[in-house]
Protein backbone atom coordinates (compact mmCIF):
# COMPACT_ATOMS: atom_id res chain seq x y z
CA UNK A 1 0.00 0.00 0.00
CA UNK A 2 1.50 3.61 -1.07
CA UNK A 3 2.05 5.68 1.78
CA UNK A 4 -0.22 8.81 1.98
CA UNK A 5 1.58 11.43 4.77
CA UNK A 6 0.67 15.11 4.97
CA UNK A 7 3.07 17.00 7.73
CA UNK A 8 0.05 19.50 7.72
CA UNK A 9 -2.45 17.12 8.07
CA UNK A 10 -4.95 16.36 11.31
CA UNK A 11 -4.79 12.74 10.04
CA UNK A 12 -2.47 11.47 12.04
CA UNK A 13 -2.18 13.35 14.81
CA UNK A 14 -3.20 11.19 17.71
CA UNK A 15 -0.38 8.83 17.04
CA UNK A 16 2.07 9.73 14.22
CA UNK A 17 4.60 7.19 15.83
CA UNK A 18 3.30 4.51 13.42
CA UNK A 19 3.40 6.27 10.03
CA UNK A 20 7.06 7.99 11.13
CA UNK A 21 8.10 4.43 11.24
CA UNK A 22 6.46 3.81 7.70
CA UNK A 23 8.21 6.77 6.06
CA UNK A 24 11.38 5.72 7.54
CA UNK A 25 11.57 2.33 6.31
CA UNK A 26 9.65 3.01 3.13
CA UNK A 27 10.06 6.67 1.55
CA UNK A 28 12.60 8.44 3.85
CA UNK A 29 12.20 11.60 1.61
CA UNK A 30 8.61 11.29 0.77
CA UNK A 31 7.06 13.88 -1.32
CA UNK A 32 3.66 15.00 0.18
CA UNK A 33 1.44 16.50 -2.91
CA UNK A 34 -1.17 18.44 -1.07
CA UNK A 35 1.42 20.47 0.94
CA UNK A 36 3.78 19.83 -2.10
CA UNK A 37 7.00 19.09 0.65
CA UNK A 38 9.68 16.20 0.93
CA UNK A 39 8.86 15.01 4.46
CA UNK A 40 12.35 13.87 6.15
CA UNK A 41 12.44 11.07 8.73
CA UNK A 42 15.68 9.84 9.21
CA UNK A 43 17.74 10.98 12.13
CA UNK A 44 20.75 11.03 9.63
CA UNK A 45 19.06 12.84 6.94
CA UNK A 46 17.51 15.50 9.74
CA UNK A 47 20.64 16.29 10.93
CA UNK A 48 22.18 16.93 7.70
CA UNK A 49 19.45 18.84 6.70
CA UNK A 50 19.41 21.12 9.88
CA UNK A 51 22.78 21.58 9.97
CA UNK A 52 23.17 22.87 6.08
CA UNK A 53 21.51 26.04 6.56
CA UNK A 54 23.22 27.63 3.10
CA UNK A 55 21.51 24.69 1.23
CA UNK A 56 18.19 24.74 3.54
CA UNK A 57 16.81 28.22 4.45
CA UNK A 58 15.27 28.66 7.50
CA UNK A 59 13.10 31.20 5.88
CA UNK A 60 10.54 28.57 5.04
CA UNK A 61 9.55 28.80 9.12
CA UNK A 62 7.74 32.22 8.44
CA UNK A 63 6.29 31.43 5.24
CA UNK A 64 4.65 28.26 6.32
CA UNK A 65 3.40 29.58 9.48
CA UNK A 66 2.39 33.00 7.71
CA UNK A 67 0.52 30.50 4.73
CA UNK A 68 -1.34 28.64 7.50
CA UNK A 69 0.29 25.70 5.90
CA UNK A 70 -0.74 25.97 2.48
CA UNK A 71 2.12 25.79 0.72
CA UNK A 72 0.66 25.81 -2.75
CA UNK A 73 -0.26 29.14 -2.62
CA UNK A 74 2.20 31.57 -3.02
CA UNK A 75 4.27 32.69 -0.36
CA UNK A 76 2.30 35.11 1.91
CA UNK A 77 4.60 36.36 5.14
CA UNK A 78 3.67 39.53 6.76
CA UNK A 79 2.99 41.65 3.41
CA UNK A 80 -0.22 39.81 2.21
CA UNK A 81 -0.96 39.84 6.48
CA UNK A 82 -1.03 43.64 6.01
CA UNK A 83 -3.09 43.70 2.71
CA UNK A 84 -5.77 41.22 4.26
CA UNK A 85 -5.85 43.13 7.08
CA UNK A 86 -6.64 46.94 4.98
CA UNK A 87 -9.27 44.66 2.89
CA UNK A 88 -10.62 42.96 5.20
CA UNK A 89 -10.75 45.81 8.36
CA UNK A 90 -9.99 49.23 6.78
CA UNK A 91 -7.89 51.11 9.17
CA UNK A 92 -6.03 48.80 11.30
CA UNK A 93 -3.25 48.11 9.86
CA UNK A 94 0.13 46.70 10.76
CA UNK A 95 3.23 48.65 10.20
CA UNK A 96 5.28 47.90 6.94
CA UNK A 97 8.50 48.18 9.05
CA UNK A 98 7.36 44.08 9.85
CA UNK A 99 7.98 43.05 6.38
CA UNK A 100 11.48 44.70 6.68
CA UNK A 101 12.47 43.71 9.63
CA UNK A 102 15.32 40.79 11.05
CA UNK A 103 13.62 37.53 12.17
CA UNK A 104 15.44 35.48 14.38
CA UNK A 105 13.57 31.99 12.92
CA UNK A 106 13.73 32.86 9.94
CA UNK A 107 16.86 34.45 9.34
CA UNK A 108 20.46 32.48 8.04
CA UNK A 109 24.12 33.39 7.90
CA UNK A 110 25.15 36.84 9.31
CA UNK A 111 21.50 38.10 10.14
CA UNK A 112 20.92 35.13 11.64
CA UNK A 113 24.38 35.20 13.57
CA UNK A 114 24.01 39.00 14.57
CA UNK A 115 20.19 38.61 15.53
CA UNK A 116 21.13 35.73 18.10
CA UNK A 117 23.83 37.43 19.39
CA UNK A 118 21.85 40.40 20.87
CA UNK A 119 18.69 37.95 21.87
CA UNK A 120 21.29 36.02 23.57
CA UNK A 121 21.77 38.59 26.35
CA UNK A 122 18.56 38.15 27.53
CA UNK A 123 19.26 34.33 27.97
CA UNK A 124 22.43 34.48 29.29
CA UNK A 125 23.79 31.46 31.39
CA UNK A 126 23.75 34.08 34.90
CA UNK A 127 20.48 35.47 33.75
CA UNK A 128 18.45 32.19 33.75
CA UNK A 129 20.33 30.95 37.12
CA UNK A 130 19.04 33.78 38.84
CA UNK A 131 15.29 33.22 37.62
CA UNK A 132 15.66 29.66 39.36
CA UNK A 133 14.32 31.06 43.03
CA UNK A 134 11.17 32.53 41.50
CA UNK A 135 10.66 29.74 38.81
CA UNK A 136 10.49 27.70 42.74
CA UNK A 137 8.31 30.03 43.85
CA UNK A 138 5.96 29.73 40.95
CA UNK A 139 6.11 25.78 41.15
CA UNK A 140 5.45 26.21 44.85
CA UNK A 141 2.06 28.49 44.53
CA UNK A 142 0.99 26.48 41.56
CA UNK A 143 1.29 22.99 43.99
CA UNK A 144 -0.97 24.17 46.74
CA UNK A 145 -3.73 23.79 44.54
CA UNK A 146 -2.87 19.79 44.48
CA UNK A 147 -2.29 19.85 48.12
CA UNK A 148 -5.58 21.83 48.62
CA UNK A 149 -7.68 19.87 46.31
CA UNK A 150 -8.69 16.29 45.53
CA UNK A 151 -8.41 17.39 41.58
CA UNK A 152 -5.75 18.76 39.71
CA UNK A 153 -5.21 19.41 36.14
CA UNK A 154 -1.49 19.37 35.12
CA UNK A 155 -1.71 21.36 32.17
CA UNK A 156 -4.44 23.90 33.59
CA UNK A 157 -2.68 24.42 36.94
CA UNK A 158 1.14 23.70 36.42
CA UNK A 159 1.99 23.22 32.56
CA UNK A 160 0.50 26.66 31.45
CA UNK A 161 1.42 29.32 34.35
CA UNK A 162 4.56 28.30 35.07
CA UNK A 163 6.10 29.33 31.58
CA UNK A 164 2.97 32.34 30.86
CA UNK A 165 4.44 33.69 34.77
CA UNK A 166 8.05 33.85 33.81
CA UNK A 167 7.88 35.18 30.39
CA UNK A 168 5.93 37.67 31.71
CA UNK A 169 7.94 38.48 33.99
CA UNK A 170 11.15 38.08 32.17
CA UNK A 171 9.37 40.93 29.08
CA UNK A 172 8.59 43.09 32.50
CA UNK A 173 4.76 42.40 31.52
CA UNK A 174 2.09 43.36 34.58
CA UNK A 175 0.64 40.65 36.16
CA UNK A 176 -3.07 41.66 35.03
CA UNK A 177 -2.06 41.16 31.24
CA UNK A 178 -0.56 37.43 31.34
CA UNK A 179 -3.93 36.12 30.18
CA UNK A 180 -4.08 38.05 27.76
CA UNK A 181 -0.73 36.81 26.45
CA UNK A 182 -1.88 33.17 26.78
CA UNK A 183 -4.79 33.69 24.76
CA UNK A 184 -2.71 35.54 21.81
CA UNK A 185 -0.18 32.45 21.98
CA UNK A 186 -3.27 30.30 21.68
CA UNK A 187 -4.94 32.10 19.14
CA UNK A 188 -1.93 32.41 17.34
CA UNK A 189 -0.98 28.47 17.37
CA UNK A 190 -4.64 27.79 16.39
CA UNK A 191 -4.98 29.92 13.49
CA UNK A 192 -0.96 29.57 12.13
CA UNK A 193 -1.04 25.56 12.45
CA UNK A 194 -3.98 24.51 13.47
CA UNK A 195 -7.65 24.14 12.11
CA UNK A 196 -8.05 27.61 12.22
CA UNK A 197 -5.43 28.41 9.37
CA UNK A 198 -8.41 27.84 6.82
CA UNK A 199 -10.13 31.41 8.07
CA UNK A 200 -6.53 32.56 8.96
CA UNK A 201 -7.27 36.28 8.29
CA UNK A 202 -10.51 36.26 10.57
CA UNK A 203 -11.15 38.66 12.70
CA UNK A 204 -10.37 36.76 15.71
CA UNK A 205 -6.40 35.98 14.52
CA UNK A 206 -6.22 39.93 13.27
CA UNK A 207 -7.83 41.04 16.62
CA UNK A 208 -5.42 39.03 18.16
CA UNK A 209 -2.05 39.89 16.53
CA UNK A 210 -3.23 43.97 16.30
CA UNK A 211 -3.81 43.64 20.40
CA UNK A 212 -0.08 42.40 20.68
CA UNK A 213 1.42 44.94 18.43
CA UNK A 214 -0.38 47.67 20.10
CA UNK A 215 0.43 46.77 23.57
CA UNK A 216 4.01 45.68 22.64
CA UNK A 217 4.59 49.21 20.91
CA UNK A 218 3.24 51.26 23.85
CA UNK A 219 5.82 48.60 26.49
CA UNK A 220 8.78 49.69 23.88
CA UNK A 221 7.74 53.61 23.54
CA UNK A 222 7.94 53.12 28.22
CA UNK A 223 11.05 51.29 28.00
CA UNK A 224 12.97 53.78 25.32
CA UNK A 225 11.93 56.61 27.91
CA UNK A 226 12.39 54.35 31.41
CA UNK A 227 14.43 51.45 30.81
CA UNK A 228 14.20 48.49 33.65
CA UNK A 229 15.99 45.12 34.54
CA UNK A 230 13.74 43.34 32.07
CA UNK A 231 14.33 41.66 28.76
CA UNK A 232 12.55 44.27 26.63
CA UNK A 233 14.55 46.80 27.89
CA UNK A 234 17.75 44.80 27.32
CA UNK A 235 16.76 43.94 23.49
CA UNK A 236 16.42 47.90 23.14
CA UNK A 237 19.90 48.52 24.68
CA UNK A 238 21.17 46.11 22.66
CA UNK A 239 23.87 46.60 19.44
CA UNK A 240 25.05 44.14 16.34
CA UNK A 241 28.60 44.21 15.64
CA UNK A 242 27.82 46.66 13.39
CA UNK A 243 26.69 48.95 15.91
CA UNK A 244 22.62 48.54 14.50
CA UNK A 245 20.21 47.97 17.57
CA UNK A 246 17.11 46.05 16.79
CA UNK A 247 13.76 47.94 15.62
CA UNK A 248 10.52 47.77 17.22
CA UNK A 249 9.04 45.24 14.97
CA UNK A 250 12.27 43.35 15.19
CA UNK A 251 11.61 43.55 18.73
CA UNK A 252 7.99 42.83 18.62
CA UNK A 253 8.69 39.97 16.31
CA UNK A 254 11.35 38.36 18.65
CA UNK A 255 8.61 38.54 21.31
CA UNK A 256 5.83 36.58 19.22
CA UNK A 257 8.36 34.01 18.62
CA UNK A 258 9.39 34.22 22.61
CA UNK A 259 5.75 33.36 23.42
CA UNK A 260 4.75 30.60 21.22
CA UNK A 261 8.34 28.85 20.85
CA UNK A 262 9.28 29.86 25.00
CA UNK A 263 5.49 29.36 26.00
CA UNK A 264 4.33 26.85 24.46
CA UNK A 265 7.19 24.31 24.12
CA UNK A 266 7.57 24.63 27.92
CA UNK A 267 4.14 23.91 28.37
CA UNK A 268 4.00 20.56 26.35
CA UNK A 269 7.51 19.33 27.85
CA UNK A 270 6.03 19.09 31.20
CA UNK A 271 2.71 17.79 30.52
CA UNK A 272 4.41 15.58 27.86
CA UNK A 273 6.86 14.53 30.69
CA UNK A 274 4.05 13.70 33.11
CA UNK A 275 1.71 11.54 30.80
CA UNK A 276 4.78 9.39 29.52
CA UNK A 277 5.57 8.72 33.68
CA UNK A 278 2.16 7.82 34.05
CA UNK A 279 1.73 5.53 31.15
CA UNK A 280 5.52 3.92 32.53
CA UNK A 281 4.73 3.05 35.94
CA UNK A 282 8.43 1.37 36.83
CA UNK A 283 9.52 4.65 35.31
CA UNK A 284 7.46 6.63 37.64
CA UNK A 285 8.47 4.38 40.31
CA UNK A 286 12.14 4.80 40.07
CA UNK A 287 11.75 8.52 39.07
CA UNK A 288 9.94 9.08 42.70
CA UNK A 289 12.58 7.06 44.09
CA UNK A 290 15.54 8.85 43.01
CA UNK A 291 14.69 12.25 42.20
CA UNK A 292 18.01 13.17 40.69
CA UNK A 293 16.80 11.09 37.20
CA UNK A 294 14.21 14.62 36.75
CA UNK A 295 17.11 15.13 34.54
CA UNK A 296 16.88 12.13 32.57
CA UNK A 297 12.99 11.95 32.49
CA UNK A 298 13.22 15.52 30.59
CA UNK A 299 15.43 14.30 27.78
CA UNK A 300 14.01 11.31 27.41
CA UNK A 301 10.38 13.24 26.86
CA UNK A 302 12.25 15.61 24.40
CA UNK A 303 13.44 12.04 22.62
CA UNK A 304 10.51 10.56 22.67
CA UNK A 305 7.49 12.82 22.50
CA UNK A 306 9.17 16.36 21.61
CA UNK A 307 6.96 19.49 22.17
CA UNK A 308 8.01 20.49 18.50
CA UNK A 309 7.75 17.52 16.10
CA UNK A 310 8.18 19.49 12.83
CA UNK A 311 10.27 22.76 11.01
CA UNK A 312 10.49 23.78 7.90
CA UNK A 313 13.20 24.30 5.32
CA UNK A 314 13.32 25.68 1.77
CA UNK A 315 16.44 24.30 -0.79
CA UNK A 316 18.56 27.60 -2.16
CA UNK A 317 19.69 25.48 -4.94
CA UNK A 318 19.64 22.40 -6.68
CA UNK A 319 20.22 19.60 -4.04
CA UNK A 320 19.87 15.96 -2.92
CA UNK A 321 18.90 14.77 0.32
CA UNK A 322 19.83 11.01 0.19
CA UNK A 323 19.10 9.83 -2.94
CA UNK A 324 16.41 12.23 -3.39
CA UNK A 325 16.79 15.09 -6.16
CA UNK A 326 15.85 18.09 -4.37
CA UNK A 327 15.25 21.52 -6.28
CA UNK A 328 15.60 25.01 -5.97
CA UNK A 329 12.90 26.31 -3.61
CA UNK A 330 11.76 23.34 -2.74
CA UNK A 331 9.97 22.97 0.61
CA UNK A 332 11.43 20.43 2.95
CA UNK A 333 9.36 19.41 6.42
CA UNK A 334 12.27 17.97 8.87
CA UNK A 335 10.36 16.00 11.62
CA UNK A 336 11.73 15.78 14.67
CA UNK A 337 9.93 13.43 16.48
CA UNK A 338 10.45 10.74 13.90
CA UNK A 339 13.96 11.29 13.95
CA UNK A 340 14.56 10.71 17.17
CA UNK A 341 12.57 7.10 17.04
CA UNK A 342 14.84 6.38 14.33
CA UNK A 343 16.22 2.70 15.35
CA UNK A 344 19.00 3.29 13.39
CA UNK A 345 20.16 5.89 16.07
CA UNK A 346 18.75 4.68 19.03
CA UNK A 347 17.95 1.20 19.83
CA UNK A 348 14.42 0.38 21.22
CA UNK A 349 13.07 3.87 20.04
CA UNK A 350 9.70 3.27 20.90
CA UNK A 351 10.34 2.11 24.58
CA UNK A 352 10.32 5.63 27.01
CA UNK A 353 13.62 4.48 29.60
CA UNK A 354 15.56 6.73 31.43
CA UNK A 355 18.60 5.01 31.69
CA UNK A 356 19.35 6.30 27.48
CA UNK A 357 21.70 8.14 26.13
CA UNK A 358 19.97 10.83 24.58
CA UNK A 359 22.61 13.37 24.38
CA UNK A 360 22.43 13.41 20.58
CA UNK A 361 18.03 14.02 20.61
CA UNK A 362 16.74 16.41 18.61
CA UNK A 363 13.99 17.38 20.87
CA UNK A 364 15.55 21.36 20.66
CA UNK A 365 16.67 21.53 17.05
CA UNK A 366 20.13 21.19 15.96
CA UNK A 367 22.90 23.65 14.36
CA UNK A 368 22.58 27.61 14.49
CA UNK A 369 18.81 27.45 15.06
CA UNK A 370 19.01 25.26 18.38
CA UNK A 371 16.52 26.42 20.69
CA UNK A 372 17.38 29.56 21.96
CA UNK A 373 15.31 28.95 25.54
CA UNK A 374 16.64 25.40 26.04
CA UNK A 375 18.08 26.22 29.16
CA UNK A 376 15.31 28.19 30.50
CA UNK A 377 12.85 25.50 29.34
CA UNK A 378 14.79 22.35 30.97
CA UNK A 379 14.95 24.91 34.47
CA UNK A 380 11.62 25.43 34.53
CA UNK A 381 10.32 21.33 33.67
CA UNK A 382 13.08 20.54 36.36
CA UNK A 383 11.45 22.49 39.07
CA UNK A 384 7.77 21.12 37.92
CA UNK A 385 8.98 17.47 37.88
CA UNK A 386 10.86 17.88 41.13
CA UNK A 387 7.73 19.76 42.47
CA UNK A 388 4.79 16.97 41.14
CA UNK A 389 6.89 13.72 40.72
CA UNK A 390 6.84 12.65 44.29
CA UNK A 391 3.07 13.19 44.06
CA UNK A 392 2.06 10.85 41.00
CA UNK A 393 2.53 7.77 43.07
CA UNK A 394 -0.78 8.81 44.99
CA UNK A 395 -2.56 10.04 42.03
CA UNK A 396 -4.35 8.73 38.95
CA UNK A 397 -5.86 10.07 35.70
CA UNK A 398 -9.28 11.31 36.45
CA UNK A 399 -10.69 11.85 32.73
CA UNK A 400 -9.90 12.07 29.55
CA UNK A 401 -6.57 13.58 28.26
CA UNK A 402 -6.15 12.06 24.89
CA UNK A 403 -7.46 15.75 23.32
CA UNK A 404 -4.36 16.50 21.97
CA UNK A 405 -3.73 20.65 21.31
CA UNK A 406 -4.90 21.29 17.78
CA UNK A 407 -1.93 22.01 15.56
CA UNK A 408 0.70 20.37 13.25
CA UNK A 409 3.70 22.02 14.34
CA UNK A 410 3.57 21.39 18.37
CA UNK A 411 2.72 18.32 20.36
CA UNK A 412 0.88 18.27 23.80
CA UNK A 413 -2.05 17.68 25.55
CA UNK A 414 -5.08 19.94 26.13
CA UNK A 415 -5.77 18.55 29.94
CA UNK A 416 -4.04 16.22 31.95
CA UNK A 417 -6.70 15.66 35.48
CA UNK A 418 -5.47 13.66 37.93
CA UNK A 419 -7.36 12.70 41.40
CA UNK A 420 -6.06 11.01 44.53
CA UNK A 421 -6.18 7.35 44.57
CA UNK A 422 -8.47 6.33 47.08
Amino acid sequence: MSLDYDPMSARWRDDPYPIYRRLRDEAPVHWAPESKTFCVSRYDDVQRVLNDPETFSSRAMFTVIMNGGHEAMPPLGWGALKAMVRLTIGSRTLPSSFMKGRNLIASDGAVHTQMRAIVNRGFSPRRIRDWEPRIRQVVDACMQELRQSDDFDVVRHLAVPLPVTLIAEMLGVEPARRLDFKHWSDTTIHYTTGSGRVNRFGDEFIDAVLALTRYLRSMLAERRKQPRDDLISVLLSSQDDDGQPLSDAEVIMFVNLLLVAGNETTTNLIGNAVNALLDHPAALERVAAEPALVPAVIEETLRFEPPIQVLFRRATGDAAIGDTPVGRGDLVAVLLASANRDERRFARADVFDVDRDTRSHLGFGLGIHFCLGASLARLEARVALEAIVPELPRLKVSGRRDELLDSFLVRGRRRLPLERVR
